[in-house]
This record gives C-alpha cells, sequence and structure tokens, in this order.
C-alpha cells in the first residue's frame, strides 16, 4: 500500500507542472479570444490559480487510476 501511494504521489508531483501550465495557457487563450483583449496581470494570476486547482485533481486521479493500472488493487 505504501508503494502504490508512493508512487501515486510521485507521478502526480512530476505531472503537476506541465499540466498545470496546459491548463493555464488553454483557458488564459480561451479568456482572451471571449474578452477581445489581452488580460491584465491580476486576471492572468487569478487564471493560474484556477489552473493549478485543476491540475491538482487531474493529476492526482490519472496517476492513482495509472498506478492501479500497472500495479494492481493496493494491499492485495
Amino acid at each position: 500500500m505504501i508503494w502504490y501511494l508512493g508512487w501515486t504521489a510521485l507521478l502526480a508531483a512530476l505531472l503537476f507542472i506541465p499540466v498545470s501550465r496546459l491548463i493555464w495557457a488553454l483557458s488564459a487563450r480561451r479568456l482572451e479570444r471571449k474578452l477581445e483583449r489581452e488580460l491584465n496581470d491580476e486576471e492572468l494570476a487569478g487564471q493560474k490559480r484556477r489552473a493549478a486547482v485543476i491540475a491538482t485533481g487531474l493529476v492526482i486521479i490519472f496517476s492513482a487510476l495509472f498506478n492501479y493500472n500497472l500495479f494492481g488493487i493496493p494491499g492485495s
């Protein structure tokens, strides 16, 4: 069980930065198109916080499912 949690946390940590940057870039561009102007620093910071929250949940779920597929049921 400890190995499963350890590998899940490691994979989630490694994936967090690229996934959050991807989500941030896509959401900031979408908002710029929607507003038809460039975003100011406060709006960009808000998009970064939003991307970090979304990426956190996404990478934890992905890591857990990936490791489940790789290692099987933890504790068995």
